[in-house]
């Protein structure tokens, strides 16, 4: 378990959670954007062009009395996400050194939840990175599927020209009605 300095600042500490989700998530071997500023309702997204899953980070070292978990806010502005803000919540209870990797859908309209707690509803989403990779794969599969423009493929395209001609042929198909 890593011992780390507790920040006291809670803005500074959630850009500090954020690095250490991006660290970890490469650990992993899952690749990880962050976008410029910080008004948007996710803080990372992870995959690849054709499927980036959008991730709002969170930490906690609230304990919940009795030693029952430490409590987690997953809140914006004093508010619960409003469906579709995200499509996973990654929840870092600090103490531990432990990521909970949670679908969107079960936080859904929740400001607080209790992680860490030997009955506690999310154990089973504990460090459930595969989660992430599973959701940006999925899409991803999809995009590489499409059918390329007919006719000759120039000598020696390049993988990206060639993704690049199907698109523009998906496109040109859908806006003349063919698809």
């Amino acid at each position: 378990m890593r011992k780390t300095k507790i920040i006291k600042h809670n803005k500074r500490r959630g850009e500090w959670a954020e690095s250490v989700f991006t660290a970890r998530a490469a650990e992993y071997g899952l690749p990880v954007s962050k976008p410029l500023g910080d008004s948007n309702t996710f803080d990372c997204v992870v995959g690849r062009p054709g499927k980036f899953v959008a991730v709002q980070v969170k930490c906690t070292m609230a304990e919940l009395p009795g030693g029952k978990g430490y409590g987690c806010a997953i809140k914006s502005n004093n508010k619960a996400y409003a469906a579709g803000a995200f499509d996973f919540l990654a929840a870092y209870v600090i103490p531990e050194d432990v990521w909970y990797i949670i679908p969107e859908n079960l936080v859904r309209g929740r400001q607080l939840m209790s992680l860490s707690s030997p009955a506690g509803k999310f154990e089973q989403y504990r460090e459930a990175w595969h989660l992430l990779r599973e959701a940006a794969a999925s899409e991803a599969i999809a995009c590489e599927q499409v059918e390329e423009e007919p006719g000759p493929q120039p000598d020696g395209e390049s993988p990206v020209m060639a993704r690049m001609r199907a698109s523009f042929g998906f496109m040109r198909r859908r806006l003349v009605g063919e698809e």
